[in-house]
């Protein structure tokens, strides 16, 4: 990968909220932002104002699972001030609105913490339990979302997922 595009990511991961503009990105690595965009493009395999709103979407999942911010609040730390943007973008990434990713994700991860195994089939009753079936959807469908995306922690994500099985 180019050392240049190395750079832009590493700027947008400790700038993830946006305060920087293309043009400034460009001008730090001295090129222009057309050459900016087709070297970033190449490399990456997405237009980096893309990759930009994918960072954002893997922040606010990381926040969604990790914090009691509210979505509002969420939107404004990775950089987005219109919460209907921000629902929009997050469903579109995700296939779910934050609010549901949020208790989805927490609905998994308390029956898990309690039977002991991880596997989700402690108490016996297995995937006819209409809980757990939800669960295992849930997380099928968000390995199937990772095994799309081009970020490496989301791949790690998916890993994670896959493992449970």
């Amino acid at each position: 990968m180019d050392k240049r595009v190395e750079k832009i990511i590493q700027m947008m991961r400790e700038d993830v909220r946006g305060e920087l503009s293309l043009g400034e990105f460009a001008q730090s690595v001295n090129l222009s932002v057309w050459r900016l965009c087709h070297i970033f493009k190449t490399d990456v395999g997405m237009p980096p104002i893309r990759y930009l709103r994918l960072l954002r979407m893997e922040r606010a999942k990381n926040l969604l699972e990790s914090s009691f911010l509210s979505v509002k609040e969420i939107a404004y730390q990775v950089g987005l001030n219109d919460e209907s943007h921000f629902v929009r973008d997050f469903k579109s990434t995700y296939g779910f609105s934050p609010a549901l990713y949020r208790s989805q994700f927490k609905n998994k991860t308390a029956p898990e913490a309690h039977n002991g195994n991880g596997n989700g089939n402690g108490n016996g009753h297995g995937p006819t339990n209409g809980n757990g079936a939800q669960h295992k959807s849930v997380r099928e469908h968000l390995v199937q979302i990772a095994k799309h995306s081009v970020l490496p922690s989301v791949h790690l994500f998916v890993y994670v997922f896959s493992s449970l099985n």
